[in-house]
């Protein structure tokens, strides 16, 4: 990469390249310890860490992380070199294999988990670490076998709380001594996966330890790991964290009516201790070292990762943690796939796999931060008007992660459409497959604003809606905020009818109580409003019910989830995309630079939803230029058939979801283009049957002798000759269930299915049948049988590039005519 012209960026990260080399070298030779190579190298890099870090990095990272831990298991399954922290350091590395994807089945956590089992009872760990750890790994094992051991290493855990004196609430190395906030977070994430599992947990266990954190917090806003000692990085997010998973567990129905109702349009006092702590770590950001400390940098990343996950923030200050921490681990790493900091490489590697794989959890839903703002203050006027239930969606994202069929550790983010504006642009509300808009105040936004929405929906966004307090005005600004965001025609918000598979996407809901309304834009359904204000019920969701909980009020938590998680089934097919991995995104500047010497392709207009999947082509073109190396102006041409430019297109597209017809002259002039080398290349979306039926018809118009016959397997067009290997490639099939079952989807693996005409040895027509428009918008749904996107984009592109090749040999055999 640096012998190449590249960007001035990619010329930094070349340099901190060239400089870690330069610093291992001198660290072979003088036997430096490596962590002050690491953070000399870093700081160096300056404005560099700033640059983004790709998933296919971060794979590469953790792959190498694991191996390393798996070479240094030892035959007995341990890890570990001392006797004293051998079950802490075991359990630490098994945590880490298992939030890598590592299964349990695997021999090296097998052999792990086996070590740990033989532990008697009578030695099993005393200090709060181990015991915590040994949870936190057995828990993750997800053995129901293991729930007696767990339950009681919790008990040691409670009965080791301090009860008296000045660390009341916080826990020590060992039973009731000393107390420091570093023992105590890890009793806290003991006690949290514990809870998780079933095992229930002392509610003043919990009071005890919110009384601890809260007593300990600096003026400042941040934490200390001793009294009257500065505040810290790795102190403080280990309160961020701590306060926020006590708070959870300390839920409540205060405020809850006889009949179940909560109250939701009281306002809520602020969590001034939160945002104190957010604010701290906005002022002292840093992922080359620890703030206020200077060492402990892994174990501060740990920290960061889990505080920044659990509070759904991907941003402290301007600073992306994730993406500044990735892009510092994968840079850091040494060439045997570990790190080494003061805590030795096995711990040091687990602390960094942890922050690389739970940090890289898909992003599911993202919640719009909005409204007005004091341009001085940076500040809402309004007020949090936007985030009236703070846990709403962090609630909901929780929920569905221990659902059957969605993966196992799911995220929620606040994304503030501000910033976005002045930065990320559509990408930032792109990270997540679903954007979450609520509120009480009418809504309020910005011309630059509702561009960014618009440009979200084109590019395959969904927009969940649900107003606070049930407001009218909310909701009324809403209908008039459509049309803006929208094209014409496609704005009105209307009743969902009681078919749509929303009401099955998971759980079966009855239409008649459930009020849905939906705007259908491209593929699919892609705004849908429900009057209610569910986000105000997601607030009191718990994983275990608080004591003496109001029957009345766990009915409509229950129904209101169900709803939550039906739309969010029905907008992504329980498939959120790689938390790394945005959609490629065509600049304006692209899409207006149209030259000859492209390749440009013709979308044809017909009267069956000739525009169903508006973003598709472009998409397309976008990801061809990507492989064949920028050959094609990305703004599609629009016309119809009877257009005189035909001719000038080697290809033309069409696709659609309605029954079409085309007039006499069309299906002349169509016939008579690709009799003189063009292509037609179309595709029903979603499968759509109505399309699919024409379309057939109109080739037997078309060409009454010949027949749209499958393309064999081995055809040239699925091959590597012409730009993908496409042997095998996944599809997703629509499944009916059960009556009142969920809306099911399998994507399998198998053959690709292309139908075609064939002239003179060149396939002049290519269709499927199978959905590939839709899957180029990234649109995913439950009820749409077709290939998945990433497989979408290569059949697509190996058409474009196999349509190219014929119609050079179609000039080669004219001119030789």
């Amino acid at each position: 990469m640096c012998g190449q012209e590249i960007t001035a960026r990619g010329w930094q990260w070349c340099r901190l390249q060239k400089l870690v080399e330069l610093m291992m070298t001198i660290l072979a030779r003088w036997r430096l310890p490596l962590i002050v190579v690491w953070v000399a190298a870093l700081q160096a890099a300056g404005p560099a860490l700033a640059a983004d870090v790709s998933k296919q990095e971060v794979d590469r990272a953790i792959q190498r992380g694991v191996q390393f831990l798996a070479n240094q298991q030892t035959l007995d399954g341990e890890w570990g070199s001392t006797d004293q922290h051998v079950v802490g350091i075991t359990s630490l590395a098994l945590l880490a294999l298992l939030n890598a994807d590592v299964p349990a089945n695997h021999p090296v956590v097998r052999k792990g988990l086996q070590a740990l089992r033989r532990v008697p009872v009578d030695n099993e760990p005393k200090q709060t670490y181990e015991i915590s750890l040994m949870i936190m790994a057995l828990v993750a094992a997800k053995d129901p076998s293991e729930l007696p051991r767990i339950a009681r290493l919790a008990q040691r855990l409670e009965e080791g709380q301090i009860t008296a004196g000045p660390n009341t609430g916080g826990w020590g190395y060992t039973s009731r001594s000393g107390g420091d906030p570093s023992n105590a977070q890890f009793a806290i994430l003991g006690l949290r996966e514990a809870a998780e599992a079933g095992i229930p947990i002392d509610r003043e266990t919990w009071v005890r330890a919110m009384g601890y954190w809260s007593s300990r917090q600096n003026p400042d806003g941040g934490w200390a790991y001793g009294d009257r000692q500065s505040s810290s990085g790795s102190m403080t997010v280990a309160g961020l964290s701590s306060t926020t998973i006590i708070g959870q567990m300390l839920q409540d129905d205060a405020g809850i009516g006889p009949d179940g109702l909560p109250p939701c349009c009281q306002v809520r006092e602020p969590d001034k201790a939160t945002d104190r702590a957010v604010r701290w770590m906005a002022n002292h950001f840093s992922v080359t070292q620890n703030p206020g400390n200077g060492s402990w940098l892994l174990y501060y990343l740990y920290g960061m990762e889990r505080a920044g996950r659990l509070t759904g923030r991907r941003f402290f200050g301007d600073q992306d943690w994730y993406r500044q921490g990735a892009k510092v681990l994968t840079v850091m790493q040494i060439n045997d796939g570990s790190w080494n900091e003061s805590q030795g490489p096995v711990v040091s590697t687990s602390f960094s796999l942890l922050f690389l794989s739970k940090g890289l959890a898909p992003v599911l839903v993202n919640k719009l931060k909005h409204g007005p703002r004091d341009v001085i203050k940076q500040k809402e006027i309004a007020g949090d008007d936007w985030n009236r239930h703070p846990r709403d969606v962090r609630n909901l994202v929780e929920l569905i992660s221990g659902l059957e069929r969605w993966p196992q550790l799911l995220t929620a983010q606040e994304v503030d459409i501000a910033r976005a504006v002045d930065g990320g642009g559509v990408n930032d509300l792109l990270q997540a497959p679903v954007l979450f808009l609520s509120g009480e105040q009418p809504l309020s936004f910005t011309e630059a604003e509702e561009a960014l929405l618009q440009e979200y929906l084109l590019n395959g966004g969904f927009l969940f809606v649900s107003p606070t307090c049930g407001s009218a005005g909310f909701e009324q600004s809403f209908r008039e905020l459509l049309p803006r965001i929208l094209p014409p025609g496609e704005s009105e918000l209307k009743p969902l009818p009681h078919d749509h598979p929303v009401y099955r996407a998971e759980y079966p809901l009855q239409p008649e109580g459930v009020e849905l309304l939906g705007v259908d834009f491209g593929c699919r359904t892609s705004v849908i409003y429900c009057p209610e204000d569910l986000g105000c019920l997601w607030e009191y969701w718990a994983r275990h019910d608080p004591p003496k909980r109001n029957p009345r009020l766990k009915a409509r938590i229950i129904r209101s989830t169900q709803i939550g998680i039906n739309v969010i089934a029905y907008a992504t097919g329980r498939e959120p995309p790689a938390k790394l991995d945005a959609p490629k995104i065509a600049s304006n500047k692209d899409l207006n630079r149209v030259e000859r010497s492209l390749l440009e392709i013709a979308k044809i207009r017909h009267s069956g939803g000739w525009d169903t999947a508006p973003q598709a082509l472009k998409n397309l073109l976008t990801a061809l230029n990507e492989t064949a190396g920028g050959i094609a102006a990305v703004r599609p041409q629009n016309l119809v058939l009877t257009d005189e430019n035909l001719f000038q297109y080697p290809l033309v597209y069409m696709h659609g979801r309605s029954r079409f017809d085309l007039s006499g002259p069309e299906r002349e002039q169509l016939k008579l283009y690709l009799s003189r080398g063009g292509v037609l290349f179309a595709d029903a979306c979603c499968g759509a049957r109505p399309f699919d039926k024409s379309f057939r018809e109109l080739m037997e118009q078309l060409y009454p002798d010949r027949r749209l016959d499958r393309i064999p397997v081995s055809h040239e067009l699925f091959s590597d000759r012409i730009g993908h290997d496409l042997k095998r490639v996944r599809r997703r099939g629509a499944e009916p269930g059960e009556a009142n079952g969920p809306l099911l989807s399998e994507v399998r693996e198998g053959e690709p299915f292309l139908e075609g005409i064939e002239v003179d040895g060149r396939y002049v027509v290519i269709y499927s049948k199978y959905d590939i428009s839709c899957a180029l918008e990234r649109q995913s749904s439950a009820s749409c049988p077709g290939y998945v996107p990433e497989d979408a984009v290569r059949i697509a592109t190996n058409i474009v590039l196999y349509s190219l090749l014929q119609d050079v040999r179609f000039g080669a055999d004219e001119a030789k005519k």
